[in-house]
């Protein structure tokens, strides 16, 4: 397991928006019950205006992951539209670096598994594969489009 948002994930988590780099996306990470287990809840306006396009929520991970793991597994439902995955390791060292994987998501909670394999390479210099154990963070992204972001991922972890 990764997360299951058990503790203090208020700690653990951060909102980032391309307003760091003066785009004009809005939004809020927020931690709520829901059938007896706490949620990540990321929501908001996602907006291509001023170069930007994303929100995202980001947990820098605590250990690395076992060089044998094979993807990831997340229990997510959301408003019917693709999100992202993020993932940041050693080599991604400009802001716009990163290793990333869709998924879709639907009204209905559901379990996904996306493997490793499935992670393409943003930006250059980078592997052209995900390696599990250089991973140092993921993110749960809104990305690239305009549109309503309103996702909940009740567990991340990995097989």
């Amino acid at each position: 397991m990764i997360e299951d948002f058990s503790g203090a994930p208020e700690t653990r988590w951060e909102f980032i928006s391309d307003r760091v780099m003066g785009g004009r996306s809005t939004g809020q990470v927020a931690l709520r019950q829901e059938q007896g287990q706490t949620v990540l809840h990321l929501s908001g306006s996602v907006s291509t205006a001023k170069n930007g396009g994303f929100i995202q929520a980001r947990l820098k991970l605590p250990t690395r992951l076992p060089e044998g793991a094979k993807g990831l597994e997340i229990k997510v439902k959301g408003n019917g539209q693709t999100y992202y995955i993020h993932a940041r390791t050693g080599g991604t060292v400009l802001p716009w670096n990163f290793y990333q994987a869709p998924f879709d998501t639907s009204g209905d909670w559901q379990v996904l598994r996306i493997p490793f394999a499935r992670f393409e390479a943003q930006g250059m210099l980078l592997r052209d594969t995900l390696a599990a154990d250089s991973i140092k963070s993921l993110a749960i992204v809104a990305y690239g489009r305009d549109h309503t972001a309103d996702i909940s991922v009740a567990d991340i972890a990995f097989y």
